[in-house]
This record gives C-alpha cells, sequence and structure tokens, in this order.
C-alpha cells in the first residue's frame, strides 16, 4: 500500500486542479488569441505562471483505488494490476472473466 502521505498530497493536487481549472483554460485562451495585443498575450503567460504549480493537470497523479499504488494502473477500472486481478477472481468486476477458465 502507498504511503498516506502520498495519497494525501495526490488528492491535495486534486483539489487544486478542480478549484482553477476554468481561470487555466480562461488565460491559455488569451495567451494563444491572435487578436489580443502581444503585451496582453504576455500577460496572460505571466498570469498562468503565477498560478500554483499543483494546479497543473499533468502534476495529478493516477492511483490505484483501493491501495493507493500508482503503478500499473488500469483507467477502464480505476485499481491497479493486483487489484484487478483480486477483484477479477472474487467476480467484483462485471464483465471480467479469467481467459483459462
Amino acid at each position: 500500500m502507498a504511503k498516506l502521505c502520498w495519497i494525501a498530497r495526490d488528492e491535495k493536487r486534486r483539489e487544486l486542479v478542480k478549484k482553477y481549472e476554468k481561470k487555466r483554460q480562461e488565460l491559455r485562451k488569451k495567451q494563444i488569441d491572435m487578436r489580443l495585443s502581444e503585451q496582453e498575450r504576455q500577460d496572460a503567460r505571466f498570469a498562468l505562471n503565477s498560478l500554483p504549480r499543483d494546479s497543473s493537470p499533468s502534476r495529478r497523479r493516477n492511483r490505484c483505488a483501493v491501495s493507493g499504488s500508482p503503478r500499473s494502473y488500469s483507467q477502464a477500472f480505476g485499481v491497479g494490476r493486483i487489484a484487478f486481478r483480486t477483484l477479477a477472481l472474487a467476480a467484483k468486476l462485471p464483465g471480467v472473466t479469467k481467459s483459462s477458465w
């Protein structure tokens, strides 16, 4: 299982991403809008850089919902490979069967 502080850090990042999502989108649109003056576009770039670093969506990490592990994450089910295997063998995942049976 992952350390609880890492899981909490990732949750904090997810909250920041959600909080600043609209502001980041507006600033991104401004910085590439060619109808604006160069100074306005530059101001938008500086404003985007002044937002918290953890509010960037690329700093999030996909984690297993069961164990919190960041490795071997399956987006389709939201769990890691070990939890996926355990849940699949216990018939807790709909539509998943073991292929060798």
